[in-house]
């Protein structure tokens, strides 16, 4: 896989999550623990992003 395809395979997931948290904040069933667990993995990736921009 070149890096390109990986960026955006990342940015993909990336939105995924910010719509899953969008989601889960509206919902009134969903645990703030879940929320906050999304929040957290969509952090490490662009975090993940922006390493492999910036190499």
């Amino acid at each position: 896989m070149s890096l390109g395809s990986h960026l955006e395979e990342l940015r993909k997931k990336h939105a995924t999550l910010s719509e899953q948290v969008e989601d889960a904040q509206k919902s009134l069933g969903v645990p703030d623990l879940t929320i906050t667990e999304l929040k957290k993995q969509k952090l490490r990736l662009k975090e993940q992003i922006e390493r492999l921009e910036s190499a």
